[in-house]
């Protein structure tokens, strides 16, 4: 196991040196920099921005600029913000757990959702039941994820029943803990929503075919002629022996969520990682905006690390390919 988890370990370190070296090339080809708009202002000289480029090492030709970044990463430090001129990690990390705070419940719930649902759709294939299910996941796939995250904040400014943007309200800090916290989950409803409603109908589809496909297998029909219930063949027989392509898809799901989370944060204004990398972006801020990146791509590796250890745990067959 150590063996087999070490190498998917090194998979994950080269994509996040792929990842951080792309970043620096498509930097390299834009044309200018951070301080290239402060040439137009006239109260800057040009020695200024001389000594700002020597400072942050903008000067240097991109292979050296790549080992000094890679060398910081190494020691902890992520580099600086050209516009805050603050450390990269103390913008990032609280970034980072607000960003945290909404995929993961956003995860749990829709496979919370998605497993029983599936299984059942693939209870009733070719029925009445299963024909709506797979409209329904239809539309929800062809809905846009910016399209829903606007129709929840039309909802709730006509409502009023939901905060719009932010996650805390302006007189949070003078309430006790209890009322912080309910705060918090009161402005995380609305956001949580949006990425359950995206990111769920793929999660059906997928779970609703690999059961299907394992209910259509000889060993499930002598189960059935064994006289078992129902619901026992679905989810003690018909859903472990679909949990191979399921596990898998739970380590590409972790990614998709976040790339719905980075969009809907920014349509919602909600202080995660998503306004700060569009920002940077804009910006030119280039060693925030590689922060950001990694730290998505690390929760990509993370899930994709979590699914080959479960299924190694589950498959004997990669145990013995390892």
């Amino acid at each position: 196991m150590t063996r087999y988890l070490l190498r998917r370990l090194g998979h994950g370190l080269l994509l996040l040196f792929g990842v951080s070296l792309l970043l620096f090339l498509l930097q390299q080809a834009a044309p200018g920099d951070f301080f290239t708009e402060m040439r137009l202002n006239p109260e800057i000289s040009e020695k200024t921005l001389q000594a700002l480029r020597d400072q942050y090492g903008l000067d240097k030709p991109l292979p050296v600029r790549y080992a000094r970044w890679l060398s910081s990463v190494a020691k902890g430090d992520l580099g600086y913000s050209f516009a805050y001129n603050l450390p990269v990690a103390r913008l990032v990390w609280p970034r980072v757990e607000n960003t945290l705070l909404l995929s993961v419940p956003a995860l749990v719930i829709s496979w919370l959702i998605a497993l029983p649902l599936g299984v059942l759709a693939a209870s009733r294939r070719k029925g009445w039941a299963d024909r709506l299910f797979s409209a329904g996941t239809s539309f929800l796939l062809a809905l846009p994820d910016i399209l829903l995250a606007l129709v929840a904040l039309l909802i709730a400014l006509r409502t009023r029943a939901f905060p719009v943007g932010g996650m805390s309200s302006l007189d949070a800090e003078s309430q006790g803990t209890a009322a912080r916290l309910g705060d918090l989950v009161w402005h995380m409803v609305l956001p949580v929503t949006v990425l359950v409603i995206g990111a769920v109908a793929p999660l059906l589809r997928q779970v609703r075919s690999s059961v299907a496909e394992v209910m259509a297998s000889p060993f499930h029909r002598a189960a059935q002629g064994h006289g078992l219930r129902n619901l026992t063949l679905l989810f003690r027989h018909a859903l472990p022996a679909a949990a191979n392509p399921l596990i898998s898809l739970f380590g590409l799901s972790v990614g998709y969520l976040l790339s719905i989370s980075l969009v809907v944060e920014v349509v919602m204004g909600w202080p995660g990682l998503g306004p700060l990398l569009l920002e940077a972006v804009l910006g030119r801020d280039l060693f925030v905006a590689l922060g950001a990146v990694l730290f998505t791509a690390l929760f990509l590796i993370a899930g994709n690390f979590l699914a080959d250890f479960l299924l190694f745990a589950f498959d004997p067959r990669i145990r013995m390919e390892s």
